[in-house]
Protein backbone atom coordinates (compact mmCIF):
# COMPACT_ATOMS: atom_id res chain seq x y z
CA UNK A 1 0.00 0.00 0.00
CA UNK A 2 0.80 3.81 0.35
CA UNK A 3 4.35 4.78 1.35
CA UNK A 4 5.52 1.23 2.03
CA UNK A 5 9.68 0.81 2.02
CA UNK A 6 10.48 -2.67 0.67
CA UNK A 7 14.33 -3.74 1.16
CA UNK A 8 15.70 -0.51 3.72
CA UNK A 9 19.69 -0.36 3.34
CA UNK A 10 20.92 -2.07 7.33
CA UNK A 11 23.50 0.14 8.60
CA UNK A 12 26.22 -2.38 7.52
CA UNK A 13 24.80 -1.58 3.59
CA UNK A 14 25.39 2.26 4.12
CA UNK A 15 28.67 1.54 5.63
CA UNK A 16 30.32 -0.46 3.19
CA UNK A 17 28.65 1.92 0.24
CA UNK A 18 30.39 4.66 2.27
CA UNK A 19 33.48 3.00 2.50
CA UNK A 20 33.61 2.35 -1.00
CA UNK A 21 32.61 6.01 -2.15
CA UNK A 22 29.25 4.52 -3.59
CA UNK A 23 26.00 6.61 -3.45
CA UNK A 24 23.27 4.13 -1.59
CA UNK A 25 21.25 4.57 -4.88
CA UNK A 26 23.82 3.00 -6.92
CA UNK A 27 25.50 0.73 -4.39
CA UNK A 28 23.87 -3.13 -4.88
CA UNK A 29 23.03 -4.95 -1.90
CA UNK A 30 19.84 -7.93 -1.45
CA UNK A 31 16.56 -6.59 -0.81
CA UNK A 32 13.14 -8.05 0.48
CA UNK A 33 11.81 -11.31 -0.46
CA UNK A 34 8.10 -11.35 0.64
CA UNK A 35 6.10 -14.60 -0.67
CA UNK A 36 2.56 -14.31 -2.55
CA UNK A 37 -0.68 -13.30 -1.04
CA UNK A 38 0.76 -11.10 1.33
CA UNK A 39 -0.44 -7.57 2.64
CA UNK A 40 1.92 -4.98 3.50
CA UNK A 41 -0.07 -1.84 4.98
CA UNK A 42 1.11 1.56 4.78
CA UNK A 43 3.91 2.97 6.65
CA UNK A 44 5.51 -0.28 6.79
CA UNK A 45 9.41 -0.52 6.35
CA UNK A 46 11.03 -4.29 5.69
CA UNK A 47 14.99 -3.88 5.52
CA UNK A 48 17.00 -5.64 3.34
CA UNK A 49 17.59 -9.90 4.00
CA UNK A 50 14.17 -9.68 5.63
CA UNK A 51 12.91 -12.69 4.54
CA UNK A 52 9.14 -13.52 4.34
CA UNK A 53 7.06 -16.67 3.15
CA UNK A 54 3.40 -16.61 1.88
CA UNK A 55 0.27 -14.54 3.35
CA UNK A 56 2.36 -12.29 5.51
CA UNK A 57 0.19 -9.65 6.68
CA UNK A 58 1.56 -6.26 8.33
CA UNK A 59 -0.78 -3.54 10.38
CA UNK A 60 0.45 0.12 9.90
CA UNK A 61 3.75 1.74 10.39
CA UNK A 62 5.39 -1.54 10.70
CA UNK A 63 9.36 -2.00 11.01
CA UNK A 64 11.18 -5.45 10.46
CA UNK A 65 14.87 -4.95 10.43
CA UNK A 66 17.21 -6.88 8.22
CA UNK A 67 18.68 -10.53 8.94
CA UNK A 68 15.02 -11.78 9.86
CA UNK A 69 13.44 -14.10 8.83
CA UNK A 70 9.46 -14.85 8.61
CA UNK A 71 7.16 -18.11 8.12
CA UNK A 72 3.68 -18.52 6.45
CA UNK A 73 0.53 -16.66 7.81
CA UNK A 74 2.43 -14.28 9.91
CA UNK A 75 0.32 -11.74 11.02
CA UNK A 76 2.48 -7.93 12.19
CA UNK A 77 0.38 -5.70 13.61
CA UNK A 78 0.11 -1.73 13.74
CA UNK A 79 2.89 -0.38 14.81
CA UNK A 80 5.13 -3.33 15.84
CA UNK A 81 8.74 -3.51 15.86
CA UNK A 82 11.10 -6.12 14.88
CA UNK A 83 14.64 -5.49 15.86
CA UNK A 84 16.54 -7.57 13.06
CA UNK A 85 18.34 -10.69 13.05
CA UNK A 86 15.17 -12.46 14.78
CA UNK A 87 13.34 -16.42 13.43
CA UNK A 88 9.96 -15.54 13.19
CA UNK A 89 7.61 -19.69 12.50
CA UNK A 90 4.62 -20.08 10.98
CA UNK A 91 1.47 -19.17 11.71
CA UNK A 92 2.21 -16.51 14.28
CA UNK A 93 0.38 -13.75 15.47
CA UNK A 94 2.16 -10.52 16.53
CA UNK A 95 -0.65 -7.69 17.64
CA UNK A 96 -0.10 -4.12 17.72
CA UNK A 97 2.51 -2.57 18.89
CA UNK A 98 4.82 -4.94 20.06
CA UNK A 99 8.35 -5.16 20.67
CA UNK A 100 10.86 -7.71 19.66
CA UNK A 101 14.43 -7.41 20.03
CA UNK A 102 17.83 -8.96 17.99
CA UNK A 103 18.13 -12.24 18.50
CA UNK A 104 14.90 -13.82 19.73
CA UNK A 105 13.30 -17.12 18.21
CA UNK A 106 9.49 -17.51 17.84
CA UNK A 107 8.52 -20.93 16.90
CA UNK A 108 4.95 -21.86 15.17
CA UNK A 109 1.80 -20.80 16.42
CA UNK A 110 2.65 -18.30 18.77
CA UNK A 111 0.47 -15.76 20.07
CA UNK A 112 1.92 -12.38 21.02
CA UNK A 113 -0.63 -9.97 22.85
CA UNK A 114 -0.86 -6.30 22.63
CA UNK A 115 1.91 -3.75 23.64
CA UNK A 116 4.22 -7.03 24.90
CA UNK A 117 7.99 -6.40 24.99
CA UNK A 118 10.32 -8.65 24.05
CA UNK A 119 14.06 -7.58 25.94
CA UNK A 120 17.56 -9.09 25.09
CA UNK A 121 19.94 -6.66 27.56
CA UNK A 122 20.07 -8.14 30.88
CA UNK A 123 22.03 -4.59 31.63
CA UNK A 124 20.95 -1.81 29.48
CA UNK A 125 24.47 0.08 28.49
CA UNK A 126 25.85 -0.95 32.09
CA UNK A 127 28.01 -3.87 31.75
CA UNK A 128 29.27 -6.43 28.41
CA UNK A 129 26.69 -8.83 27.70
CA UNK A 130 26.43 -10.84 24.37
CA UNK A 131 22.51 -9.89 23.57
CA UNK A 132 19.81 -12.64 23.80
CA UNK A 133 15.92 -12.54 23.04
CA UNK A 134 13.74 -14.69 24.44
CA UNK A 135 12.85 -18.35 23.07
CA UNK A 136 9.11 -18.62 22.97
CA UNK A 137 8.25 -22.51 21.95
CA UNK A 138 5.49 -23.67 19.77
CA UNK A 139 2.27 -22.77 20.55
CA UNK A 140 3.45 -20.26 23.33
CA UNK A 141 0.95 -17.10 24.23
CA UNK A 142 1.97 -14.29 25.57
CA UNK A 143 -0.64 -11.39 27.60
CA UNK A 144 -0.80 -8.34 26.24
CA UNK A 145 1.61 -5.48 28.72
CA UNK A 146 3.63 -8.72 29.27
CA UNK A 147 7.14 -8.14 29.35
CA UNK A 148 9.47 -11.07 29.04
CA UNK A 149 13.60 -10.83 30.18
CA UNK A 150 16.70 -11.75 28.24
CA UNK A 151 17.24 -15.52 27.18
CA UNK A 152 13.65 -16.72 28.98
CA UNK A 153 12.49 -19.58 27.39
CA UNK A 154 8.54 -19.54 27.17
CA UNK A 155 8.23 -23.75 27.48
CA UNK A 156 5.16 -25.31 24.08
CA UNK A 157 1.72 -24.47 25.02
CA UNK A 158 2.51 -22.52 27.81
CA UNK A 159 0.87 -18.81 28.19
CA UNK A 160 2.11 -15.63 30.16
CA UNK A 161 -1.13 -13.82 32.07
CA UNK A 162 -1.83 -10.20 30.66
CA UNK A 163 0.79 -7.40 32.77
CA UNK A 164 3.22 -10.67 33.72
CA UNK A 165 6.80 -9.71 34.19
CA UNK A 166 8.71 -13.16 33.28
CA UNK A 167 12.30 -13.37 34.80
CA UNK A 168 12.60 -16.84 34.25
CA UNK A 169 12.01 -19.80 32.16
CA UNK A 170 8.25 -21.01 31.91
CA UNK A 171 8.00 -25.02 31.60
CA UNK A 172 5.37 -25.97 28.93
CA UNK A 173 1.89 -25.91 29.40
CA UNK A 174 1.84 -23.78 32.16
CA UNK A 175 0.98 -20.40 33.25
CA UNK A 176 3.34 -17.39 34.46
CA UNK A 177 1.27 -14.69 36.38
CA UNK A 178 2.07 -11.92 38.42
CA UNK A 179 4.20 -8.92 38.54
CA UNK A 180 7.44 -10.78 39.32
CA UNK A 181 5.74 -13.69 37.39
CA UNK A 182 4.76 -16.84 39.55
CA UNK A 183 4.27 -20.51 37.71
CA UNK A 184 1.20 -22.13 37.96
CA UNK A 185 -0.94 -24.50 36.51
CA UNK A 186 -2.20 -24.00 32.99
CA UNK A 187 -6.22 -24.81 33.05
CA UNK A 188 -6.87 -27.64 31.80
CA UNK A 189 -9.39 -25.66 28.91
CA UNK A 190 -6.15 -24.04 27.92
CA UNK A 191 -3.88 -26.84 27.58
CA UNK A 192 -4.58 -26.78 23.21
CA UNK A 193 -2.76 -25.63 20.75
CA UNK A 194 -3.53 -21.92 19.72
CA UNK A 195 -5.93 -21.16 16.63
CA UNK A 196 -4.33 -19.23 14.43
Amino acid sequence: MDNVTLGYPSAQIIYESRSRNIAIDRYSFAGSTIGDDSIIRSGAILYCDVVAGKRLKTGHNVVIREMTTIGDNVLVGTNSVIDGRVSIGNSVSIQSNVYIPTNTVIEDNVFLGPCSVLTNDKYPIRLKYDLKGPLLRKGASIGGNSTILPGVEIGEGAMVAAGALVTKDVPPWKLAIGFPARIAELPTQMKTINLI
